[in-house]
């Protein structure tokens, strides 16, 4: 199973950027545990971030036939970007939704994923532990 991990704008950031937020822990602290996990699991886990739009856009259609499953943290694009929504919808590979934190929790605004209903699932305000539960989820996906 090869699972592709996407990561949007200021993700980068991680570890810094409003630690009462989002944890202390770097994205690429994230991907080290993840990765464990996935050998584990006998899956390959590929991790990108992107402050682009237009690149994770291409990076989710670069995505069909190559990966079995999508974890997308869309980040700030998750509530205004119809430009993944559509990218997901038109390949075909089954995409998971994640957030460190519950979005349904925070600002009115952030309320509301235009994603959502083209993935299968979304999981969100775990922190870090989102991550390790979208793979438990992508390795499990087609046992539903």
């Amino acid at each position: 199973m090869k699972i592709l991990y996407l990561n949007g704008p200021n993700l980068n950031l991680l570890g810094q950027r409003q630690p009462e937020i989002y944890g202390r822990r770097t994205l690429a602290e994230i991907e080290a545990e993840v990765r464990k996990r996935a050998i584990k699991l006998g899956s390959e886990v590929e991790f990108r971030q992107s402050n682009s739009e237009g690149e994770l856009v291409n990076w989710i259609q670069a995505a069909k036939g190559r990966f079995d499953v999508l974890v997308l943290n869309a980040a700030a694009y998750t509530h205004t970007s119809v430009a993944l929504r559509d990218a997901i919808a038109a390949v075909g590979v089954p995409t998971i939704e994640v957030h460190l934190s519950n979005i349904t929790a925070r600002e009115k605004f952030r309320r509301k994923s235009l994603i959502a209903p083209v993935c299968v699932g979304q999981i969100t305000g775990f922190g870090t532990t989102s991550y390790m539960l979208a793979l438990e989820a992508a390795v499990n996906i087609n046992a539903r």
